[in-house]
């Protein structure tokens, strides 16, 4: 289990991260998400004990990551993939990190086949690796001490289609054996076929947290009108809270019978009105994290 509590981090004046508070649970898949710069990096590196937070704290297992006797046994962690010794082999960089951890080297093997590098790849420096096979061999390393719980930012960057549907059964298989899976990734559909929980942040904060399933079906009304602007107008005099998306959309946070019944008093002719959870983990991230600062925090 991860347990983070009110965790907040500044530089200066600038906050990068304030009251970040969440649990993900032993069998499940928690999907991390927010804008550029909206703190994901940092939290999850203060997770795991590489940035010291300004107030509040984390836990893995009922302990700080600093405190675990032998991290790599009991947390998985890949953060960056590019973050490999490049004069190494992928063979040499798994052994190295089994004899640190106390792992037998016959799991080195077992985690080069569990993440497809064949013995060709295994032989070859990791300098001469594209960012798919890095990534892969990032998974290995989280991989390697058998632990129940991966903390993942980004993993499928580099990989191709075929890498990504693999690395989905791959986390959706550990979590099925009861392991705990943080997941921040940009690819929105593929977090929506894995992740059981989402974590959405933005600006530094959690703007929503829950199920799955209970936040796409409660993600409003998505509503478009011949005349856009008159519609933002009408929404705003019968105080509906409501965001503009980029295609002349507005996602407004009620009921479409609500919605459409103010447009229809206001002799507004719509030409589209919905669930805006029909439209996905896409749509809900886009509402969710409007207005939120897109420029990059320091990580």
């Amino acid at each position: 289990m991860i347990e983070v509590d009110q965790l907040t981090k500044r530089y200066g004046p600038h906050t990068a991260v304030e009251d970040v508070t969440f649990r993900c649970e032993p069998g499940s898949v928690t999907g991390f998400l927010g804008p550029n710069g909206a703190g994901k990096s940092t939290t999850m590196r203060m997770i795991c004990g590489m940035t010291p937070p300004t107030s509040g704290g984390a836990t893995v297992g009922g302990r700080p990551y600093r405190q675990l006797p032998n991290p790599g046994r009991e947390i998985g962690v890949l953060l960056d993939a590019s973050a490999q010794h490049a004069g190494r082999t992928g063979r040499e960089t798994l052994t190295l990190a089994a004899r640190t951890m106390g792992v037998d080297r016959g799991r080195v093997a077992a985690a080069l086949d569990q993440v497809g590098l064949n013995d060709t790849a295994a032989r070859r420096r990791v300098g001469a690796y594209s960012l798919g096979m890095r990534q892969r061999l990032g998974l290995a390393l989280a991989l390697l001490g058998d632990p129940r719980v991966l903390i993942l930012d980004e993993p499928a960057n580099g990989l191709d289609p075929e890498g990504i549907f693999w690395m989905r059964g791959l986390l959706r298989d550990f979590a099925d054996r009861g392991g705990t899976v943080l997941l921040s990734s940009h690819l929105l559909r593929e977090v929506e076929a894995v992740a059981d929980r989402l974590v959405v942040i933005g600006g530094g904060r959690v703007v929503a947290q829950g199920g799955k399933d209970e936040l796409l079906a409660g993600a409003g009304t998505l509503v478009r009108a011949r005349d856009a602007h008159a519609l933002r107008l009408t929404l705003e005099r019968a105080a509906l809270p409501a965001t503009a998306g980029t295609d002349g959309g507005f996602v407004v946070r009620a009921e479409p019978g609500e919605v459409g019944q103010a447009a229809a008093d206001a002799g507004l002719v719509l030409t589209e009105l919905r669930p805006a959870g029909s439209g996905g983990l896409e749509q809900l991230f886009l509402t969710l994290t409007a207005g939120a600062s897109t420029k990059e925090a320091v990580r």
